[in-house]
């Protein structure tokens, strides 16, 4: 069967739509047969898990599937952040790569304030998040899970959902913050590690779970492999008859320019020889000549590209608070021992990445003791039995990209050994050596003292300097969680 021809409109164009067609579905306008598959990314809602809900969710935009296209609508897993200024000061380099791919209203004339007017208006108008589509709920009334609603959705940059619906049907469940609505998972595009949830799905859906740099790759590639984004040289007149006219090929240099953001932030550049696989090239090979095709732009860049993304996501945690800096790159799990007699519960796991050290965020908390108290209500708040920070940050004495790991273990014995677990089975592969400031010297001496050498009456807490720093969360987070389920 035929995939329907290429998008004949823009990107905000199609997310205006997208939102009017949630809406639409919300207040009971559209039957279940017409309503739409919400493309979700994951919790931490970082450059990669956005860009790849958007990308998929406009080239699927009733195209997919191809037996019965229906709307698609991408969903910024932001559960306490609506759509609008708050989304923009949290994700600046969201909004940088949007400006720089062509955001629309945003010449080079425009100035810094009325930019971020605009983009604003644009966030607010264009976006929705898992806590605007909560608002929508309540106002047309739906609350309680006797007036649950039922919707479609396809998950990206992650394959499980964390609230699983009661009678534990595969692909069925909840979004944190959104109870009243169950999800029926009908396709995954994904690079963490299987959880195991999914159903089967079926071959008109996208299904790609497998580890590479960046989910924007894989989601690029499975574009591309259904037919619904095609090379330049296969672009060059529209199935319906005719050239394809210049605002497309506009359109589709902006996409491939979006697209590009995270793949190269998530690899240093394609630099990370560790974290790049043949996806991500394979992705950036199809993407890069799309780049530069309309005449209507001036030659683009994606070297200075990418350094402009990448320093406004490094200094977009200058804007936050120290709660919001642990809650902007966050996931959690719920990990069960083998010995479920002995805890009833499962050991609740979360882990925070930051591109800052240790001591920037002691300096913004105003010292070791104060950062500890906030991490604790952050834990506490989460009701997390561990509570992680990893750091990723270029060092001031050499500049040397590096690696910090914090563990904390709050009020729970079998926290205590399972961390103890994993630094004897994880301790070596990762390189973990006895920490000393790599970012400055102030604050060191007092987060010893205050960590290291902590009383025994303090929460369970150990910070290493990571050698390896080729393993990031995803790596990190299995282990600790296999430390968890052995215990």
């Amino acid at each position: 069967m035929r995939v329907p021809h290429p998008p004949d409109h823009g990107l905000f164009q199609f997310l205006r739509a997208a939102v009017q067609v949630h809406q639409r579905f919300v207040s009971g306008a559209l039957s279940r047969a017409e309503s739409p598959i919400y493309v979700i990314g994951n919790p931490s809602a970082d450059l990669d898990s956005i860009v790849s809900a958007l990308v998929y969710s406009y080239f699927a935009n009733n195209r997919v599937p191809c037996d019965n296209p229906r709307p698609h609508v991408p969903v910024i897993n932001l559960e306490k952040v609506p759509a609008g200024p708050e989304l923009r000061r949290l994700r600046p380099e969201f909004a940088k790569a949007l400006w720089l791919s062509g955001c629309p209203g945003t010449g080079r004339d425009t100035t810094e304030k009325t930019l971020e007017v605009d983009e604003n208006s644009l966030f607010r108008d264009h976006f929705l998040t898992v806590a605007d589509f909560a608002t929508h709920l309540k106002q047309e009334g739906v609350s309680g899970v006797e007036h649950r609603l039922h919707a479609d959705s396809v998950l990206v940059d992650w394959n499980a959902l964390p609230i699983r619906s009661t009678d534990r049907q595969p692909g069925h469940g909840s979004l944190v913050g959104l109870s009243m609505v169950e999800f029926n998972v009908l396709g995954c595009i994904d690079h963490h590690t299987d959880e195991r949830f999914l159903p089967t799905i079926a071959p008109t859906q996208p299904y790609l779970v497998e580890p590479t740099g960046s989910c924007t790759s894989h989601v690029v590639n499975i574009l591309e492999t259904m037919g619904l984004w095609e090379r330049p040289e296969k672009q060059d007149s529209d199935p319906k008859g005719g050239e394809l006219s210049s605002s497309f090929e506009i359109t589709d240099e902006q996409m491939a320019r979006l697209a590009v953001a995270p793949i190269l932030i998530d690899t240093a550049n394609l630099s990370a020889k560790d974290k790049v696989t043949e996806f991500d090239t394979a992705a950036y090979d199809f993407l890069l000549p799309k780049t530069n095709q309309s005449l209507a732009r001036s030659s683009w860049d994606p070297n200075t590209f990418y350094m402009q993304v990448n320093e406004s996501k490094q200094n977009s945690l200058e804007l936050l608070t120290v709660d919001e800096i642990l809650d902007r790159d966050y996931k959690e799990w719920a990990e069960k021992t083998s010995q479920q007699t002995d805890t009833p519960s499962p050991i609740q796991i979360g882990i925070c990445s930051m591109v800052k050290s240790i001591p920037w965020i002691v300096r913004k908390a105003g010292g070791p003791k104060p950062f500890l108290q906030s991490l604790q209500t952050f834990a506490t708040n989460r009701k997390l039995d561990i509570v992680v920070v990893m750091t990723a940050f270029s060092s001031a004495k050499d500049g040397q990209f590096s690696r910090e790991l914090l563990v904390c273990a709050l009020n729970n014995q079998h926290a205590v050994d399972a961390l103890q677990t994993f630094l004897s089975e994880a301790g070596s592969r990762l390189g973990l050596e006895e920490w000393s400031s790599l970012d400055g010297d102030d604050f060191a001496q007092d987060i010893k003292d205050t960590w290291v050498n902590s009383a025994e009456d303090s929460p369970w807490i150990r910070i290493w300097t990571q050698t390896n720093v080729a393993q990031s969360r995803k790596q990190v987070a299995p282990l600790i969680r296999g430390a968890v389920a052995s215990l």
